[in-house]
């Protein structure tokens, strides 16, 4: 069974693990979660309890969450393809620094303005003081990635490595609340998402979370349902009976 990653719409994080499945080029398939819908089904809890996307469901049967944990998975399954290192090298710890960063600092600094946009009975003084604080986290945020571009192609240097996979993901936010002027404040961090929107991974994960036709590597082997997903894993974890 190929593995199959558990992807949340609209505008989840998950985005960037099927960018980085598409770099990565070996076969893998999806389901789709829409998180705004509650009850989410009981069933995926199963695969986290938590209740939280993305969650892989790697090749062997073993479900895995965290963005961290997935995106490390995916970029050491095959080192040749350059999106990933070896652990106990330098690189490696690089990767894994910058990858806490942006799934700390950086992801957090909009939690007030999703904040005001998921939560109902807000006063307007409470709204404006939540969008204060949240644009000026993005602000200092954006500033520090501005920097680390600066002299970069990329955010570990001249190649493209899962964290600028999950950046896919979770740096468009700054576009959707129009917190300011990217090209004009941060104009390196601006260069970086036009390169990342021109990548074809990232235009297919757009396609795939708008729910069209998307056109990818040829990696993607199509959806399958929770249910049937559930069903396959069980299969795959249970031994054989041997008969004598």
């Amino acid at each position: 069974m190929e593995p199959v990653l558990f992807y949340g719409v609209p505008q989840g994080c998950s985005f960037g693990s099927i960018v980085a499945l598409e770099w990565l080029g070996e076969p893998y398939r999806l389901c789709r979660i829409e998180m705004m819908e509650r009850p989410w089904p009981a069933a995926y809890a199963k695969l986290n309890p938590r209740m939280l996307t993305p969650a892989l469901l790697t090749d062997d049967g073993a479900p895995l969450v965290e963005s961290l944990a997935i995106l490390q998975h995916i970029g050491s399954r095959k080192l040749g393809a350059g999106i990933g290192f070896a652990q106990g090298t330098r690189e490696f710890d690089r990767l894994n620094q910058m990858l806490s960063y942006l799934m700390t600092n950086f992801f957090f600094s909009f939690g007030p303005l999703w904040t005001v946009y998921e939560t109902e009975g807000l006063t307007d003084a409470q709204k404006d003081l939540l969008r204060r604080m949240g644009e000026e986290d993005v602000r200092n945020q954006c500033a520090y990635v501005d920097r680390v571009l600066a002299g970069s192609e990329w955010l570990l240097g001249n190649r493209k490595t899962v964290a600028d996979a999950y950046m896919a993901g979770v740096a468009r936010w700054a576009e959707y609340h129009r917190l300011f002027d990217m090209e004009a404040e941060y104009p390196h961090f601006a260069r970086y998402l036009k390169t990342l929107r021109s990548d074809p991974a990232v235009r297919f994960a757009d396609a795939i979370e708008k729910g069209e036709r998307a056109r990818g590597n040829g990696s993607f082997k199509g959806h399958v349902a929770l249910d049937e997903v559930l069903d396959l894993a069980a299969a795959k974890r249970t031994p054989e009976r041997v008969v004598s």
